[in-house]
């Protein structure tokens, strides 16, 4: 009985745990619609000289915006982002890597 009840209590917190640590895509679509878009274009398909979000995956938007945030130059375009991710938290990144990956394939 008692293994019962933590083996339920256990399978609750993990189930809980990985919801709330699930990215939050319309958040990401929110933030990327207006600190991203303007240069990125609405699509993800670049502008100028700013490059294409197409085709790219979470893991790989993540670690640049991490990369920017920590004020890192990894491109042309280094001095124009760290100062638009530096107020990125953990949870940002995230949302905007979900957006960015699923949307513009």
């Amino acid at each position: 009985m008692k293994l019962a009840l933590l083996l339920a209590a256990t399978t609750t917190l993990t189930t809980g745990l990985a919801s709330a640590e699930e990215p939050d895509k319309s958040a990401g679509e929110s933030l990327f619609s207006t600190s991203c878009a303007q240069c990125h274009g609405p699509s993800g398909k670049g502008m100028a000289s700013f490059p294409s979000l197409t085709g790219r995956d979470s893991d790989y938007i993540s670690s640049r915006l991490m990369q920017y945030r920590d004020g890192k130059k990894v491109g042309a375009n280094s001095g124009l982002m760290i100062p638009n991710a530096a107020g990125l938290s953990d949870d940002d990144i995230a949302n905007l890597a979900a957006y960015i990956s699923s949307e513009f394939q």
